[in-house]
């Protein structure tokens, strides 16, 4: 075990070194371009810090739902990726979801910004024409830091620490970075095809749940050697209430202007996650539960992902109807996946489903089926299947991939022990102290 650790220390302090081989020139950042307006810049800066919040948000949803012997591992698996993530887009991960197309509108040019080369203050035309590159880079880094994460939660009390950073790092690379160059690219494939994702419904949200789905079939399902409930339920609110506010940043961000668009975003994201959480809580009711934290935690973030897609473009009653159908289908998900795949805190029926119906239902509203547009309803439907096929296929490669490199589960002793203990020699609550 000690080896891998040497051989990514290795790798660390390469790409470290490797960076003094391309110096940064000193005018990159210099404020001369005048077609950079301050406002715009200084929203985008905010909405960057909103959406990186949302990390920690999903390290607390996460980590108070699950058994108190795997909170720390729980939370960490998000942490990290804030980590293992920036690197990788800073090095070639931004080029490969943004640089000049170089397949048909399937992937960028991975030597297009390789260090970020080249990129400074100065606006782009096709990307960022109102706001610094550079800028524009780590708004788009935050949305490729949180897809992993959210996929976390499908395995979480069972994989192995390690596997899951080797896991994460090709996720990044030959799933999370196609998808973004296919959708938000502007000479990507589903661009062209004139399919709208405002702010990541499957680029993030759909890619996340189906490689979700895709972790829980391939680790199999836990030991259950106690029954599951929550260790923390305000962790659990805590999360929601850091995705919510984050969630801001998230989708009024990616106007990408301090503009209309938006408040207009803004306005439709609180409503569809007030609508979902309502919803959630008194279809609970109706099957006979009583209200609870969770279901109100989880229902604001299915509300959430549902509007997504089409923040910035649907009417408010339309941002609400598609809360309130896609929180009811996520619901009945959660049921029946719950049946026959271990996916430990339902990631594939809330984003997944809620990911992949906020998508279509896009379709429906924004340019498309009401508007007499067939065709782009087709194309949205196009979009999410192959999303689907792509993600679950690549995904699941790559889980088989990283398990012959490093054991993706752990042995049935350390799960029981705790992935606490057993990954990290750390404890959580006063129940562990001798």
């Amino acid at each position: 075990m000690k080896k891998r650790w040497i051989i990514a220390f290795v790798i660390t302090a390469a790409v470290s070194a490797m960076g003094l081989f391309f110096p940064e020139a000193a005018d990159l950042f210099s404020d001369t371009d005048p077609k950079i307006s301050f406002a715009d810049t200084a929203w985008l800066i905010t909405a960057t810090v909103l959406v990186l919040l949302m990390t920690p948000g999903v390290s607390f949803f996460y980590g108070g739902m699950v058994k108190a012997k795997n909170v720390i591992s729980t939370m960490l698996q998000s942490f990290i990726a804030m980590g293992v993530i920036s690197v990788i887009w800073a090095v070639f991960g931004f080029s490969l979801a943004f640089g000049s197309d170089i397949g048909g509108g399937i992937i960028g040019n991975p030597a297009d910004f390789f260090m970020l080369k080249g990129i400074g203050a100065s606006s782009n035309e096709l990307l960022a024409p109102t706001i610094p590159l550079a800028l524009f880079v780590m708004f788009q880094m935050k949305f490729a830091i949180l897809t992993p994460a959210l996929i976390t939660g499908s395995f979480a009390e069972r994989v192995h620490f390690s596997g899951y950073l080797l896991f994460m790092a090709l996720f990044s690379i030959f799933v999370y970075a196609p998808i973004a160059h296919w959708t938000w690219h502007p000479d990507g494939i589903f661009r062209q095809w004139g399919v709208v994702d405002f702010a990541g419904g499957l680029v993030v949200h759909t890619s996340s749940g189906i490689a979700a789905l895709a972790g829980a079939i391939y680790l199999g399902a836990r030991n259950q050697t106690a029954e599951n409930r929550p260790a923390n339920i305000p962790f659990i609110l805590l999360g929601a209430a850091l995705l919510w506010i984050g969630w801001f940043g998230f989708n009024a961000g990616s106007s990408f202007a301090a503009n209309g668009l938006a408040v207009k975003a803004l306005l439709n994201t609180n409503t569809a996650s007030a609508i979902a959480m309502l919803t959630w809580v008194f279809l609970d009711c109706i099957r006979g539960r009583k209200p609870s934290a969770v279901g109100a935690a989880v229902g604001a973030v299915v509300g959430l992902v549902a509007i997504t897609p089409s923040a910035g473009y649907v009417t408010l009653g339309q941002s609400m109807f598609i809360a309130f159908v896609t929180t009811v289908i996520c619901r009945f998900a959660v049921y029946g996946t719950a049946k026959s795949v271990d996916d430990a805190l339902d990631v594939f029926p809330t984003h997944g489903v809620g990911g992949i119906g906020g998508s279509i239902l896009t379709g429906v509203f924004v340019n498309g089926l009401t508007s007499g547009n067939y065709a782009v309803f087709g194309y949205h439907i196009l979009a999410v299947t192959i999303t689907i096929v792509y993600t679950f296929a690549a995904s699941y490669a790559l889980y088989w991939i990283t398990d012959k490199i490093i054991s993706m589960r752990v042995s049935k002793e350390n799960e029981d022990l705790g992935l606490d203990r057993s990954q990290h020699d750390e404890i959580y609550g006063k129940q562990f102290l001798g």
